[in-house]
């Protein structure tokens, strides 16, 4: 089994160890000429972003060669996920693949512009996090099947949370607008973890224009100095069970 999965502050890699199999990372897949990936099972974990996948994600949708019989993917969500596998159906049609499980695990949510981390924090002990990763795991071991039917409906929900979220939300210039404040000693490990590659970091700071709005500079700043220009929290997050060099790890 392989899984190719997106992180941020960490909850999708953890969710994918804990499914199993070999695992690849998307934004370090996704700098290949090509990329074939064929197996038994192959698996896709990454957030919800704006009530879709990550661009990053979709691009890798569209960009792999994938050949398997049993195609999963799995969302990882704090609020919700409204018309999100709606279009992992759609963009697995586009692929050539036919979508055989999907599913989603409630986690943290570590959009700063909504929630206050704390909070998110503290509440998490409510979600069941593993009772949900034991049912996924236990679905795809015994290679469940799901169908996402997409009505017409359907396509018009997910036009309407585009216009309202995706497209102001998810714009490639967002980083441009952070904010590094005097707690900076430009260590680089913001540029380290970023999947998209759009930070430099020389006498200061220097974000540009290819974001994925996935937060990992501002999550994993060890020294709290990257902030959003309205925020309703300075505490950060990183999943427990992941650390800094993880996330380096996978998106370096």
């Amino acid at each position: 089994m392989t899984i190719c999965y997106f992180t941020a502050s960490g909850n999708c890699l953890y969710v994918a160890r804990r499914i199993g199999g070999t695992l690849l990372s998307i934004p370090q897949l996704m700098r290949q000429d090509t990329i074939e990936i064929e197996d038994e099972a192959v698996g896709i974990v990454c957030p919800v972003y704006a009530c879709e996948m990550p661009r990053m994600v979709r691009e890798f949708m569209a960009k792999a060669k994938i050949v398997t019989p049993y195609f999963f993917f799995i969302y990882t969500f704090g609020m919700g996920y409204a018309a999100a596998f709606a279009h992992v159906e759609l963009a697995a049609r586009k692929a050539g693949l036919k979508l055989s499980y999907i599913n989603a695990v409630q986690m943290v949510d570590n959009y700063l512009p909504v929630f206050e981390m704390q909070n998110q924090i503290d509440t998490l002990p409510q979600k069941n996090v593993e009772g949900q990763i034991e049912n996924v795991c236990r679905d795809i071991w015994e290679r469940k099947q799901t169908v996402v039917t997409v009505t017409k409906e359907t396509e018009a929900e997910m036009a309407t949370y585009a216009q309202r979220l995706a497209v102001p939300i998810l714009r490639k210039d967002t980083a441009q607008g952070y904010i590094v404040n005097g707690n900076c000693i430009r260590c680089g490990i913001c540029a380290r973890v970023c999947p998209a590659s759009n930070i430099k970091v020389t006498d200061k700071v220097t974000f540009g224009s290819s974001c994925e709005v996935c937060y990992a500079c501002l999550h994993n700043c060890p020294q709290n100095a990257i902030h959003l220009p309205v925020e309703q929290s300075s505490v950060r997050f990183r999943n427990e069970h992941v650390s800094l060099k993880d996330i380096i790890d996978a998106n370096g």
